[in-house]
């Protein structure tokens, strides 16, 4: 039986450092944001279901999905963004279920990435999670750095998301990522190493 771990954490956490590392240790790792992105490729499952339900207005004139423009019309309509949420968990849910069960049947360990792992109920999914994390202040400096947003932009998708209190409740695992990297990716390798025994 292989076994499954599942990693999240929140915005800005440090989430990626760590995956990067555990594929240089030779770890599968599923990147849910990745497997979001092809799906809205053109042709994609994605793709065609969000075009089916917004039309063609949410397209640049590549074809292509314009996502800041996406973005800005379901964050300024509840109704919207819930009905674009439903059609997109299911689709994106389905394609990580199916990409888990070919790894299962080849590797005896691997990771799954998933940012809202708690907030879509993926737990249930994972042997053990866990959870990159960060203090609030470095989350929130980190993140406007990153993505040169002001306070008020950055702490709003902050709070959209689950709190880091209550994720640290429900993860095995807690990865303290407010120091150096050379930090971080030292707890990541003395995990592996239990992995290993």
């Amino acid at each position: 039986m292989a076994k499954i771990i599942g990693i999240t954490g929140g915005i800005a956490s440090g989430k990626s450092t760590v995956t990067e590392f555990l594929r240089q240790q030779g770890y599968q790792v599923i990147d849910a944001d990745q497997v979001v992105h092809e799906l809205q490729e053109p042709g994609g499952r994605l793709y065609q279901a969000l075009l089916s339900a917004f039309g063609s207005a949410i397209l640049q004139e590549d074809g292509r999905l314009d996502r800041p423009k996406l973005g800005a019309m379901l964050f300024g309509n509840p109704e919207l963004l819930a009905q674009s949420s439903q059609i997109q968990n299911e689709i994106i849910r389905e394609e990580l279920a199916r990409r888990r069960d070919l790894l299962a049947e080849t590797e005896a360990v691997f990771f799954i990435d998933v940012p809202l792992l708690f907030e879509l109920q993926y737990e249930d999914w994972f042997d053990q999670i866990w959870l990159v994390d960060v203090a609030e202040e470095t989350q929130l400096s980190r993140f406007m750095a990153r993505n040169a947003l002001n306070l008020e932009e950055a702490e709003k998708r902050i709070a959209a998301q689950l709190s880091l209190q209550e994720k640290r409740k429900r993860a095995d695992v807690l990865i303290e990522n407010n120091g150096s990297v050379e930090e971080t990716l030292a707890q990541v390798d003395q995990l592996l190493k239990t992995e290993r025994r």
